[in-house]
This record gives structure tokens, sequence and C-alpha cells, in this order.
């Protein structure tokens, strides 16, 4: 909360990720450089999970549709931030504010949250339920749970608008990159305790469920892997691995950011935090350490290579 007036003008200053930095256009390039990489490692894993028979499984529908959610994220954040570094102008508009807040915090975390959870489940039903797996994660099981996290992430409808409609102070400098709600909420001049104390909860409601899901089925999935370990089962373990590494770095800046009280980072810190976990790592985590799509990709590259070489000889 601040005692100045409000400001006529209705538009947001964004103040950027490395503002009070000495080599900003540095880092900023070294953004640019890894939002490419992000862009085309999420799209290509896309393509190749829906063109390869051998992917059409469960787990790899579910990595399609966190891929497709890291990239709505970047393409609604890092274009605009890295626009404002080359024009010069910081300023954005309630609108544009709006969207971001919207499709960033809680949409696209919260049913990526969902997602995970939904992932995990996955892997105890592969792992612990072998033989009722097919009806357990059948086509339009995988459908409705898809369905239902992007539903139970759709909370932003209600909170964005909420957070628009508070009257603002003179200074509309945003501590982040991006318009983020926690650090929107610090320039409204009324008092928001009751719907800042509703917006924890609901936080710790979206975060509390999902790690609940995905603790359980992790802990029985490692407990039938202890006992009977075997090749198959040392497979699901890297498997495993590769999907506790996101939901460590995606659930450990959530739970930083929203659950821990404010005397304990600041809006710097946030900001950090909120860059900390990039799209770029999802391509790399579930391409690299999984032969399967490594298998499918080095198929893909050569029939390429043989089109191209009959176009060339046509030509």
């Amino acid at each position: 909360m601040c005692s100045g007036n409000q400001t006529s003008s209705t538009d947001f200053i964004l103040m950027g990720l490395f503002s009070s930095t000495k080599h900003a256009d540095l880092l900023y390039g070294l953004s640019f450089i890894l939002f490419l990489m992000a862009l085309n490692g999420n799209d290509l894993l896309i393509l190749q999970i829906h063109m390869e028979p051998c992917l059409h499984t469960p787990m790899y529908f579910f990595i399609s549709q966190l891929s497709l959610m890291d990239l709505m994220y970047i393409c609604v954040t890092i274009p605009k931030m890295l626009m404002d570094q080359v024009m010069g102008d910081n300023t954005i508009s309630p609108l544009g504010c709006g969207v971001q807040m919207f499709f960033y915090r809680p949409t696209l975390a919260g049913a990526e949250f969902f997602l995970l959870a939904a992932m995990a489940y996955d892997q105890y039903a592969a792992i612990c339920r072998p033989l009722h797996y097919p009806l357990l994660m059948n086509q339009r099981v995988c459908h409705l749970l898809v369905s239902g996290c992007w539903f139970l992430g759709m909370d932003g409808l209600l909170f964005t608008p909420s957070n628009m409609s508070f009257p603002f102070c003179q200074s509309r400098k945003i501590m982040n990159f991006f318009c983020e709600a926690t650090a929107l909420l610090k320039l409204s001049s009324s008092d928001i305790f009751l719907y800042k104390t509703l917006m924890y909860l609901c936080c710790v409601l979206v975060l509390l469920i999902p790690v609940s899901i995905i603790s359980t089925s992790y802990a029985l999935t490692l407990h039938l892997i202890q006992d009977e370990f075997s090749e198959g089962h040392r497979k699901a373990l890297t498997t495993c691995s590769s999907h506790m590494v996101v939901v460590l770095l995606l659930f450990g800046a959530s739970i930083y950011t929203y659950m821990l009280p404010r005397s304990y980072h600041t809006a710097e810190q946030d900001m950090m935090v909120s860059a900390f976990y990039t799209p770029v790592l999802n391509p790399l985590i579930y391409s690299l350490q999984n032969k399967d799509v490594t298998r499918a990709l080095r198929s893909m590259m050569p029939s390429r290579m043989r089109l191209g070489k009959v176009v060339n000889v046509k030509t």
C-alpha cells in the first residue's frame, strides 16, 4: 500500500530483469538465445511426439501438453521484455498487463502443477499396475486428465479481473520483467489484506494438492522398484528422475515466491526466481535422458535429408 495519489496515466512500468546491471545488453542477448532455444526445442518436441507413432503413449501426450504450456508462457512474457530493451519503452497497458498475469500465474502455472501430478500418476499406474494400465490410462482418461488440468488452472479468470480492478498508486513501477500478481498488488492504494489472504490460501491449495499426489505416487513407485528391481524398472526410474527435476524446479520457485513470508525475500529476489524456471530445460530433460525420444529424433533426420537430396536432384 502507498500514500501517494493515483496517477492520470493508466500504463504500468516494467522495471526489467537486468535494469540494475552494467552488462544489460549482453544479458538480454543471452536471454534472446535462450528464448529461441526454448521455442525451437518445445516446438520440435511437440512435432516429434505428434508425428512418431512410437511416442503415441500417455506419458508423451502429457509431455507435449507440458511443452505447449511452456510455449505459451515464454510467448506471453519474453518477447515483450526483449522489445522493451530494444525500443527503450518499458510501459505496458492495463490490458497487456492483465493478459500476462492471466496466462502466467495462476493459469499456466496452476495447470502445469496439476499436469505434473497427472504425469506422476501415469508413472505409478505404468509401474505398479501394469496389467490394469491400458484401462487406467486409455485415451479417454488421458484427455479427461489434461482437460481437468487446464480447467483447474483457470482460476486466473477469477483473480486477474480482481487484481486489475484495484486503485493503484502514483508510482506504477512493477518490480518484475512481466506483470506478476504479487508485484502488482504491492502498488495497490487500498486495503487488500483479505484479498491477499484468499489468494494465498488458493495458492497453497493449488500447490499442496499436486504435491500430495506426486509424493504418494512416487513413494509407492519407489517402494515397488526397491523390492523388485529389473531392467524395466531401471528405465522407469530414469523417467521418474527426469520428472522429479522439473517438479523440484517449478514447485521450488512457486513455494519460495508464494508461500514464504514476505520478510524472507525481496522483490528483486522474486524476480530472479521467476526467471529461474526456464522452459528451455524441459526439452533437454525429457529428450537427452530418454532413448525413445532420441531414437525417434534420429529416425526423423535421415528422412528429411533424403528428401532434400531428392529435391536437389530434380532441380
